[in-house]
């Protein structure tokens, strides 16, 4: 009984306390497991139809919110290492150009470190990778900026003391080939601020993607009333460049068309109230 209770404790308690040594454990195995869950989801629906990787990167995108997943860096290089058998140029090659990294605040929890202690403990394989993926690229940092070291130290994926620390967040930008904020000013602070460095050597990694509504989904397709309107006023140019909404603002002193607006709300109201009567 004992035993399944611990086993359940993986999916039953979100987001575990870890102030403590047992909830950061309980807390890294969570992350672990729906990550391989799904990573290894990917690779065998992706081989039924592809007899090697190369097509990986073009068919498959897998997008870190934070550094939460990080661990599917170090993990997909296991699979394509230790299961798929490619060599690690080939593995590194794939892996980068699948993932992508998404910030989505500087907070501290949004920017891991696990103590390599834990690491090595819970995930010992992980780490060898890790320690190989850090060695190669302070290998190419240093042919870069020779004698750097304090560069090095800083963009290391290890952070050095006497409680050594996994930083995931470095794990995360140097695995992937993308990394984003969520919001010009943000991704702003990225790249001046907390990841300055990274930024400097490898500005191409760095882009914004800014929150909000994806127009096409929640416009054109959910509301086809005020989309059609809206196309009638300014033209269709808003489903690519949602700026362009602001040429509607003057016509929010037009009775017309504020009236053809409130009439669309009220028939979308009456066809929901039609729907939930005949659904519910």
């Amino acid at each position: 009984v004992s035993e399944k209770s611990r086993s359940e404790n993986i999916t039953k308690v979100l987001y575990p306390n870890d102030n403590v040594f047992e909830g950061k454990e309980l807390r890294l195995k969570q992350e672990y497991f729906f990550v391989t869950a799904t990573v290894q989801d990917i690779v065998r629906r992706f081989k039924k139809t592809h007899d090697s990787f190369d097509a990986f990167p073009d068919k498959v995108a897998i997008q870190l919110n934070d550094t939460h997943p990080a661990i599917t860096i170090p993990d997909l290089m296991r699979i394509l290492i230790d299961i798929e058998e490619l060599d690690w140029d080939k593995a590194w090659d794939i892996t980068v150009k699948t993932c992508g990294y998404t910030n989505h605040t500087v907070m501290p929890e949004a920017l891991e470190k696990w103590p390599v202690s834990l690491f090595e403990k819970v995930l010992p394989r992980h780490m060898q990778i890790v320690y190989e993926i850090n060695r190669r690229f302070l290998e190419e940092l240093a042919k870069k900026h020779p004698g750097n070291d304090a560069l090095l130290r800083e963009l290391s994926i290890i952070e050095e003391g006497s409680d050594k620390k996994v930083r995931m967040a470095n794990l995360a930008i140097i695995g992937s080939h993308s990394v984003n904020g969520v919001a010009a000013l943000h991704t702003e602070i990225l790249k001046k601020d907390v990841f300055n460095s990274f930024y400097v050597n490898w500005p191409e990694k760095f882009n914004n993607k800014t929150n909000g509504i994806t127009q096409r989904r929640w416009l054109k397709l959910c509301n086809p009333g005020l989309s059609t309107l809206i196309n009638d006023t300014i033209g269709d140019g808003w489903a690519k460049d949602l700026f362009q909404l602001r040429q509607l603002i003057p016509y929010a002193d037009d009775a017309s068309f504020r009236q053809k607006w409130m009439a669309i709300k009220h028939d979308n109201k009456v066809f929901l109230a039609k729907y939930i009567l005949s659904h519910n």
